[in-house]
């Protein structure tokens, strides 16, 4: 994935760029959240971002990237992360993960969203809001002299031990600065205690990819995707968060994106998991 070898910690001023990049990419993924409906197709919305964002004065972080041909990675259904943006179109049902990337001042931007269209089962509406919350307690652990493992075992243990859910191994979270994938890797499953110690000035994104069904993953045809070999649904939700003296600052805003959503009857908000 192109990771360097050494951690980059950031200054107060770099992290304040990052999180206009942060927050260029919710901007995105709330437009995603007024548009997406039944009938539009992800070359559509592709389109969209990518012109909101160059709008911005930035440019796509992850078109071009090792190749990737377009602005947003759109993951349906069975898909994890990395999906491509096709002609097809969404259907009621559907669910589906949008991944979105920036660079503006040099500092990139990262953040997911996983989007529930029309009527989706009770029983996929209930993993997407394990899969969110799972990414809140991940966040919780973010904190000075911590270690990058107690994030990966709070994520990993609410949704396998608590919700009977399989976490993804094979992706995982990053650095993130002047690369999109800085070290350390923040993986979403481990031990409590393990990894490198987190120190302030730590920049990474957090993004639990959560399986209804087995872990096991294979990557589609088209060379990209990467879906769950059972074909059962997956979801995907990611905050990039610095490490402050008074604990995670969060760079991006799912905030923007629930607003959007509310707003559209289209759309199906991913509620609290205790609700």
């Amino acid at each position: 994935m192109g990771f360097t070898k050494k951690v980059i910690y950031k200054t107060p001023e770099e992290i304040e760029l990052l999180r206009k990049s942060c927050l260029l990419v919710c901007d995105v993924l709330a437009m995603i959240g007024e548009t997406l409906k039944p009938g539009i197709t992800g070359n559509e919305i592709d389109a969209k971002a990518e012109q909101l964002i160059r709008d911005n004065g930035a440019v796509p972080g992850f078109k071009g990237l090792y190749g990737f041909p377009g602005t947003l990675c759109i993951s349906r259904n069975e898909g994890i992360v990395h999906g491509i943006p096709t002609k097809d179109e969404f259907k009621d049902g559907d669910i589906v993960s949008i991944d979105c990337g920036t660079i503006m001042n040099e500092f990139y931007g990262d953040a997911a969203y996983t989007f529930a269209i029309g009527d989706v089962k009770p029983e996929t509406m209930r993993l997407l809001s394990v899969t969110k919350e799972s990414l809140r307690l991940g966040i919780m652990e973010a904190k000075v002299n911590n270690r990058i493992g107690d994030i990966s075992h709070a994520i990993q243990h609410f949704c396998e031990k608590d919700h009977d859910y399989s976490i993804v191994r094979e992706l995982v979270g990053h650095g993130l600065g002047k690369k999109l994938h800085e070290p350390p890797e923040v993986p979403n499953y481990g031990r409590r205690g393990s990894g490198p110690k987190i120190k302030e000035g730590l920049v990474i994104a957090i993004e639990p990819m959560v399986n209804m069904g087995r872990r096991d993953v294979r990557q589609a045809k088209d060379g990209w995707t990467i879906v769950t070999k059972d074909k059962l649904p997956s979801a995907h939700f990611e905050h990039s968060i610095a490490v402050t003296a008074n604990g995670p600052d969060i760079l991006s805003d799912h905030g923007r994106v629930e607003a959007a959503i509310s707003k559209n009857p289209n759309l199906k908000p991913v509620l609290d998991v205790n609700n």
